[in-house]
């Protein structure tokens, strides 16, 4: 069985981290944050993972001077499910330079007074969280290890690593060698690395691993609205009336064709409607300029899909890669951003009856650990729609919903 998406390392040391995924509001979470923050050594970074925001009542995160109060002096942050959005204390803030050298892609939300809030989207989130100090290689050898299993106690046999850093390949090479890795590992290194990275891979390269292809993001995510949608957001961030364009289309097709180049693949983040159109936008214009295959480029999430472009991932070739579990966790979120438009939540049945083939061009993945890896998870968001304790009526886009053996057919042989 096949884990279509996952990241390895942020698996690997999420399994010690702090997870919030079961708190239901923010004093909770701030509870659990306060019980953490009593057990460490002075000055000890704090990270937490897993928050749900959209689930508590009001939707919003803690504010700065409540984090700062229960974590006294640990740098903290605590990342969102999704990992495109975090609320940092004072102290994190400070370490990580974040709102003096915000990274391109990046928002740190302000209040009135044009003070920081504590809440960071996109690579801002990415920055303030990477300023806690980093496992030594020693420590890598046994947290990488012990995720592999995590991730083989769920069944799954063949993993593909969608962000993969550049001292991943060589250690699973090195597991792999002495007999301890019985996984298949395919890795999608960033774009800006993925040179680099085909030259280190002759060298690392064995019958378990490889590297597949170069990975970039499109947009963001629901939750933190910055997915890039075609329509305006009832409630939209400042400034961001449809989201966050991360790469523009144009960036998509140079990216489709430096990949196909090297013969590789392209796994693009698409999570909105207009980011995926976006991407077959570019799929479509690097065929026609170029007359070549697109059949390449596989599309990460496709969490909204507009009616006119579903037909167009099977006409062009390009691969639908869905987490289907994100749906469990979105509900909230999905209802309160979107009640236009919940039919075009993955719209699975359509993109099957258009031609695409569960377990070859549509395939499922959780994006672990921004969702637990139980592809169990997965069969009851493709099939039923809903959480297994909700009822019917709460079900979204219920007409897209497709049978059992079509879902476990997505996760492959």
């Amino acid at each position: 069985m096949r884990e279509a998406h996952a990241h390895l390392p942020w698996h690997a040391r999420a399994l010690s981290m702090v997870r919030l995924d079961d708190c239901t509001t923010a004093d909770e979470c701030l509870d659990r944050l306060a019980t953490a923050a009593n057990s460490l050594a002075s000055g000890e970074w704090l990270l937490a993972i897993s928050a749900r925001v959209q689930s508590w009542p009001h939707g919003h995160w803690p504010s700065l001077t409540q984090l700062d109060r229960v974590t006294g002096d640990h740098p903290c942050v605590v990342m969102s499910f999704d990992f495109h959005s975090a609320l940092a204390n004072t102290r994190a803030l400070h370490a990580s330079r974040v709102v003096t050298n915000t990274p391109d892609g990046g928002v740190v939300c302000r209040d009135e007074h044009d003070e920081p809030t504590g809440v960071l989207l996109e690579s801002a989130a990415q920055l303030a969280f990477n300023a806690a100090p980093e496992p030594t290689p020693e420590q890598w050898g046994t947290l990488i290890p012990a995720a592999i299993q995590d991730l083989a106690r769920h069944g799954f046999t063949e993993v593909h690593d969608l962000l993969a850093p550049p001292w991943l390949g060589p250690l699973l090479a090195d597991l792999d060698r002495r007999g301890q890795l019985s996984t298949r590992i395919r890795l999608y290194a960033p774009l800006a690395n993925l040179d680099a990275e085909l030259a280190r891979s002759r060298d690392y390269t064995t019958a378990r691993v490889s590297l597949a292809g170069g990975k970039i993001f499109a947009d963001g995510t629901i939750n933190s609205r910055t997915a890039w949608m075609i329509h305006d957001y009832p409630s939209p961030l400042e400034g961001l009336p449809r989201g966050k364009v991360i790469t523009p289309q144009d960036d998509i097709a140079r990216a489709i064709e430096h990949t196909a180049r090297l013969n590789l693949e392209l796994a693009v983040h698409a999570i909105g409607d207009g980011a995926v159109r976006a991407t077959l936008d570019a799929a479509s214009s690097v065929a026609l300029s170029h007359r070549r295959s697109v059949a390449n480029l596989r599309i990460e999430h496709c969490e909204f899909i507009d009616a006119a472009d579903v037909p167009r991932f099977a006409d062009l070739g390009v691969t639908a890669s869905v987490q289907p579990c994100h749906l469990l966790a979105d509900i909230e979120g999905l209802n309160r951003h979107f009640p236009h438009r919940l039919d075009r939540v993955l719209p699975l049945r359509d993109l099957i009856a258009a031609g695409l083939k569960p377990g070859e061009t549509l395939l499922f993945g959780s994006d672990v650990p921004v969702v637990r890896p139980d592809p169990e998870d997965s069969i009851q968001a493709a099939v039923h729609r809903r959480r297994a304790d909700q009822p019917m009526s709460e079900a979204i886009a219920p007409e897209q919903s497709i049978n059992e053996s079509q879902a476990r057919a997505c996760f492959g042989p």
